[in-house]
């Protein structure tokens, strides 16, 4: 692994880093100089993960975190704590799907659930790392919302509610914190290939409509999380040093027109 040094000698947390957006965050921190406590509930990805990191000369350690649960982040916060003394980034990566129920068949269990991890899970992972960056006037916290939270039909009504609160969060906390040093922003991915989306993209493969994923972009394509990791990695860098309360899309152009490519040729 090739470390180019931009995060040398920061430690990052990135939580559901045991796939997509999460796993490429972590092998790009590792790259750029991170070390990393990396954290997720499915623990055989996690592992996964922290095996690819280790092969290609980067460390880290993992726990397994239920990040709807606020006493096993704040456990999370302590191991980055005790193991490094300190906590530069924290990237709230953790994030659910719900369902794609109509308005009149909502289910109560969903919503709590998709707000759990997706809200929530942020709410708690930034309320305990406030204080150590907060102490040391520095620090960078990315949230990954979704373009469901910018606008509607990208997502279910749980997922897309959850995925805007998120985005207003990123804005309050940065008001919050900003009088500290510490940086808050948000990405908001479009359609990635992840372990979230991975039915989406298994049916266009298995009806060869792969092709047509993503042709509602200005781009044509749908993403990778290696695209999305590197807009965290510039939010969470010294590059965005003056960047704070901010959504940024990486979408391939989804949320910058009305949804129809070429309309304006």
């Amino acid at each position: 692994m090739e470390k180019k040094g931009r995060l040398e000698g920061k430690v990052a947390i990135i939580t559901g880093a045991a796939n997509g957006i999460g796993r490429a965050t972590a092998v790009l921190f590792a790259a750029e100089g991170a070390k990393l406590v990396l954290a997720d509930v499915n623990e055989e990805g996690l592992k996964e993960t922290l095996d690819r990191v280790k092969q290609e000369g980067g460390e880290a350690l993992g726990q397994p975190t239920d990040v709807s649960v606020e006493a096993e982040v704040k456990a999370l916060i302590d191991l980055a704590l005790k193991t490094y003394s300190q906590i530069d980034i924290l990237c709230n990566n953790a994030g659910i799907g719900g369902d794609l129920a109509k308005l009149e068949t909502e289910n109560e269990e969903t919503w709590k659930r998709v707000f759990g991890v997706n809200v929530l899970g942020a709410v708690f992972g930034s309320k305990h790392v406030a204080a150590p960056m907060m102490a040391r006037k520095t620090g960078a916290i990315v949230n990954t919302s979704s373009v469901a939270g910018i606008r509607g039909g990208a997502g279910g009504n749980a997922y897309s509610a959850s995925k805007a609160a998120l985005i207003n969060f990123t804005k309050t906390s940065a008001c919050d914190l900003g009088g500290f040093g510490v940086r808050v922003n948000a990405v908001c991915p479009g359609l990635i290939e992840t372990g979230m989306t991975k039915r989406v993209f298994d049916y266009a493969r298995s009806t060869g409509k792969i092709e047509k994923m993503g042709y509602r972009c200005e781009l044509r394509r749908y993403g990778r999380p290696e695209e999305v990791a590197a807009a965290i990695l510039f939010l969470a860098s010294d590059d965005a040093g003056y960047i704070t309360g901010q959504a940024l899309p990486v979408d391939g152009g989804n949320t910058a027109s009305l949804n129809l490519p070429g309309m304006k040729a």
